[in-house]
């Protein structure tokens, strides 16, 4: 989805021909697993930001065009709102001083995306929904001029034969809206860890992925408030499955196999499994058609990018044109902070390897639909949730994350090589978070539940302490 299409009408002959191309791709694919033909450069780190544009009252502001163009950096990118943008940073190996590599390349991108905010009396900020968000703002008028954000809103309403996307999420408070487009997706922004991987850990480090996610959207949880209802710790999760429901062929169109989705299970032998079902069970959303080498997978890495898996299969290839293997962990919310987001990312990094490399799979103790529930439960109630566990018991998360999965994570930090100071500085936040119960969404909800439901003042006071750049668990209310 990151590459641009050139029309959003599509005759059946498109669909056709993009269905034919894909199945050709396939073939291969199945090819370059057989043959094992997949990059041996070992673990790369890389990371993604979305990151929301607003004015001096803490409202979004649409102008991610103008400002792109001011910008001119490559690495910073349309979203689907013109009020949304996306950062990104250049992959690193994943050893020594990485993590302290991507810290410094993020803070210095977002350093020069706000002075160029500034000048058109605009600033960033970093949350996994905005307060200030209101119904009104997630209009057509308001999304990226982008042929691939209008070709996808009207596949997705093709699809769904014009029935409105209807929001209906239960937390704290109970919210029900009803859209006429994808626009409700942008009001969900993330911070998306990929993972190149060697093909031969691929399979064991996307599970360990699956079932780190409950414990990763725990820690990251950032948003407690849609259109000013509190509903869960990350209602990001809820909000984005519904923004864009739509499922697979025929009469599951709307069924049990949804194109927002933790998942069907675990990967049982290699991940060329899930683009196989990509094939199989979700119709073409975007077919744009590519005057491409069938080698480059265009096409297949395309329709993979309209099925939005919470963990989801990438591939893509080495400067020397060799094809690789990486793994999008994509439940984390934007921010609090640069140094909150690395802290995660160490422990993520960590955390997977860790149980990648265990002696008895994690995967065979912990049955998916358990690390489906997991996820969900701690999407919802955050560093409160109850979950089960790899010896078959329920515990509190956040006690769970403290006396096994920061060890854990310490354990996969050490295997990788990363520098001893940088493990205990990262996973030193991790800890003084969870042993205080404050992640961004716990923040935010102290702050309303002392100060009032004062969106724009809890905006606003949030932004300020975001530019502290202390961890959010030292923030004041």
């Amino acid at each position: 989805m990151g590459r641009e299409i050139t029309s959003s009408h599509f005759s059946t002959h498109h669909f056709q021909l993009f269905k034919k191309r894909l199945e050709q791709e396939q073939a291969l694919l199945q090819q370059w697993f057989a043959r094992q033909v997949w990059s041996d450069e070992g673990m790369i780190a890389g990371a993604e930001l979305e990151a929301w544009l607003i004015d001096s009252q803490g409202l979004p502001l649409a102008i991610n065009e103008r400002y792109l163009e001011q910008l001119a950096d490559p690495l910073v990118v349309a979203e689907l709102a013109r009020f949304n943008i996306e950062l990104n940073v250049a992959p690193q190996r994943l050893h020594g001083d990485a993590l302290r590599q991507l810290q410094q390349e993020f803070e210095q991108r977002w350093q020069r995306c706000n002075e160029i905010a500034g000048q058109f009396g605009a600033t960033l900020m970093m949350i996994g929904i905005l307060p200030t968000l209101l119904d009104e703002h997630l209009v057509a008028q308001n999304m990226s001029e982008l042929m691939r954000y209008k070709a996808l809103n009207e596949q997705i309403l093709r699809i769904r034969k014009g029935i409105p996307l209807q929001l209906d999420i239960v937390g704290r408070e109970h919210l029900r809206s009803a859209h006429q487009d994808v626009m409700l997706e942008s009001a969900a922004t993330s911070f998306q860890i990929h993972l190149q991987v060697k093909e031969a850990e691929a399979t064991r480090l996307f599970n360990a992925s699956i079932i780190a996610s409950a414990a990763t959207v725990a820690i990251a949880a950032n948003s407690p408030f849609l259109f000013g209802k509190e509903l869960w710790a990350e209602t990001r999760i809820p909000l984005f499955e519904q923004a864009v429901e739509s499922g697979g062929y025929a009469g599951a169109a709307r069924g049990p196999v949804k194109r927002v989705t933790f998942g069907s299970g675990y990967v049982q032998a290699s991940l060329e499994e899930f683009y196989r079902e990509n094939l199989e069970h979700f119709p073409v959303l975007l077919p744009t058609l590519f005057d491409e080498p069938v080698q480059q997978l265009t096409h297949l890495r395309l329709h993979n990018g309209t099925i939005w898996r919470w963990n989801r299969p990438l591939i893509g290839f080495d400067p020397d044109t060799t094809p690789h293997l990486r793994i999008e962990h994509r439940v984390m919310a934007a921010g609090p902070t640069v140094v909150d987001m690395i802290a995660n990312t160490a422990f993520y990094y960590g955390l997977v390897v860790a149980l990648a490399r265990a002696a008895t799979p994690p995967e065979s103790r912990l049955p998916f639909p358990v690390a489906r529930d997991n996820f969900y439960a701690a999407a919802r109630f955050g560093l409160d949730a109850t979950i089960q566990w790899l010896d078959g018991g329920r515990r509190n998360i956040g006690r769970c994350i403290l006396e096994e999965l920061v060890p854990l994570a310490e354990s996969g930090l050490n295997q990788l090589g990363i520098r001893q100071q940088d493990i205990a500085y990262y996973l030193g936040i991790i800890e003084r978070r969870v042993s205080s119960g404050r992640n961004g969404a716990a923040w935010q909800r102290a702050f309303v539940e002392q100060h009032g439901c004062d969106m724009k003042r809890l905006t606003l006071a949030y932004l300020q302490n975001q530019r502290s750049a202390v961890p959010v668990h030292e923030w004041e209310i």
